[in-house]
């Protein structure tokens, strides 16, 4: 199989159903097509063909659905881009993966010139705004016109489809490689527990950069509904596309569910069109799943659990899951693509109840990590995926996370590694040491927390790190709270015990991970 295949069924059995609506545009299947038939071509000639890179900056679009259509249908490789990394990270992932075309939209435009500096053999810049085209750039929509519809270059199957960076360990974002075969396995199996409506509206609020939303760009691709965007997550955004689209199917994390349903306005408008909210990230609450059923009163909720690596979902919890306490605190049970365990050190099965590592294995599992042999290696050893999250599987095979064996925080639905922060705390001149933890927050699930040693006669405080760190990382992986310790607790090989600067804050809670 490969990505375009929805397409041309899309073309050939439902041509002037609407494809996709953003920002008053309105585009049928056949005019969507078109599109990226022509834009294929533009790409094409740039050099993207046989498994070329090109990469996206951008807000949520028509035109980032359009892009990855086209790249795709080039038979080039897609690369999205988070929007929340600075110049400096964007430019290191571009120049890992040696990205020969970039796409910017108008806020982003204003990065060209600092991502060019740092990665000199970018070949084209596209603009993919509504605004002029700045010099230098070429035209998104000037491509589109100027070009004829080119052939579907059909590469699919085993081919790598797409780099997604993720968090990585040693403080710098891994780029995972995902074929066309891994993306789709997970998209079946997601659309074999009916988490998706036939012939549906699916509303484009999370990022389309991050896979969970990629993911259903996928699956809507599959099943060829209409795909509506709106460019970022705003509730009252969300709760008027969803009155004026009759939107069936979101995908939020509990942070951005809890958002909507708690807004002032949300008694304004008609939600009754939502059948399905797909969720991931961290759990909610039952109080805010109470409020959510009873704001939603038509949609079921499904939970999803994964990562990057598994493009992206290991498990599911269903609606039916959702209605019995006994399993709403697990993170449901494997889905139809894949096998799950929990394992020991020694990487053998464990039984049931006891903790240790979540692996996984199926058509799902990624490639490998881009130019990084060794850490990919180590992550598929034995053909299982390791997650390095710690959990207990109980005798119905639901899955409980307990802990986490990597050192990663889940902030907003965003993965934040300690390491990377660690590393741009302990340049802060009046810091003489840190470490970097998760701590339970009503908003995030997790907030980012340094716990600081400060240097011998120095004082620093929490809004002069702040501004220090938004200088070199992105804003969600700045630490929101901070205390200062005269010594951080270490074991006797030396190893800072993080789990006891955890202790206290998740003192109380079912798991020590959100």
């Amino acid at each position: 199989m490969y990505l375009t295949q929805g397409l041309h069924r899309h073309v050939q059995q439902r041509p002037d159903d609407v494809a996709t609506v953003c920002a008053g545009r309105t585009r049928t299947h056949a005019e969507s097509v078109d599109r990226i038939a022509r834009l294929a071509a533009a790409l094409q000639r740039l050099g993207i063909r046989d498994g070329e890179r090109a990469a996206i900056l951008s807000l949520n679009s028509d035109r980032f659905h359009e892009f990855l259509g086209a790249t795709l249908w080039a038979g080039g490789v897609v690369v999205p881009v988070n929007i929340r990394w600075s110049v400096p990270e964007i430019a290191e992932s571009l120049v890992e993966v040696d990205a020969q075309v970039l796409v910017v939209d108008d806020l982003f435009a204003g990065h060209v010139d600092g991502i060019r500096a740092a990665h000199p053999s970018l070949r084209e810049v596209v603009h993919a705004g509504d605004g002029p085209t700045p010099d230098g750039m070429l035209s998104f929509e000037e491509l589109v016109a100027s070009h004829e519809p080119v052939e579907d270059a059909r590469r699919g199957g085993g081919e790598l489809a797409g780099v997604f960076y993720t968090g990585g360990t040693t403080g710098r974002s891994k780029g995972v490689m995902l074929s066309h075969d891994n993306l789709l396995t997970s998209s079946m199996g997601g659309l074999a527990t009916e988490h998706f409506t036939r012939d549906g509206v699916l509303l484009h609020a999370a990022p389309m950069f991050h896979l969970a939303a990629f993911s259903t760009w996928v699956s809507g691709g599959v099943l060829g509904g209409t795909q509506v965007m709106i460019p970022v997550f705003d509730p009252v955004a969300v709760l008027t596309a969803v009155q004026e689209h009759a939107i069936t199917d979101l995908l939020l994390v509990p942070t951005m569910i809890q958002l909507v349903v708690d807004n002032p306005r949300v008694d304004e408008f008609d939600l009754t069109s939502v059948r399905r909210v797909m969720y991931g990230a961290s759990p909610m609450s039952d109080a805010l799943l109470g409020r959510a059923v009873k704001t939603l009163p038509n949609a079921r909720f499904l939970q999803a659990y994964g990562m990057t690596e598994l493009a992206p979902a290991a498990t599911l919890l269903t609606s039916e899951d959702h209605e019995d306490p006994r399993h709403r605190r697990s993170v449901g049970r494997a889905a139809p693509h894949v096998e799950v365990r929990v394992v020991g050190p020694d990487d053998a099965e464990l039984p049931r109840g006891e903790v240790g590592e979540i692996v996984v294995r199926g058509g799902n599992v990624m490639l490998g990590y881009w130019n990084r042999p060794e850490e990919t290696a180590e992550a598929l050893r034995g053909g299982w995926m390791h997650t390095g999250d710690a959990g207990r599987m109980d005798d119905a095979g639901y899955v409980y996370l307990t802990d986490r064996i990597k050192d990663m925080i889940i902030s907003g639905g965003e993965n934040v590694y300690s390491v990377e922060v660690e590393s741009v705390v302990a340049q802060h001149p009046a810091v003489a040491t840190c470490a970097v933890i998760g701590v339970p927050d009503e908003t995030w699930g997790e907030r980012v927390h340094a716990v600081v040693v400060p240097a011998s006669g120095a004082t620093v405080t929490l809004e002069e790190l702040h501004d220090f760190c938004e200088e070199r990382i992105a804003g969600y992986k700045v630490p929101r709270s901070m205390e200062l310790v005269d010594a951080l607790p270490l074991s006797a090989a030396g190893k800072v015990l993080k789990r006891e600067l955890r202790k206290p804050y998740w003192a109380g809670q079912e798991r020590a991970v959100h």
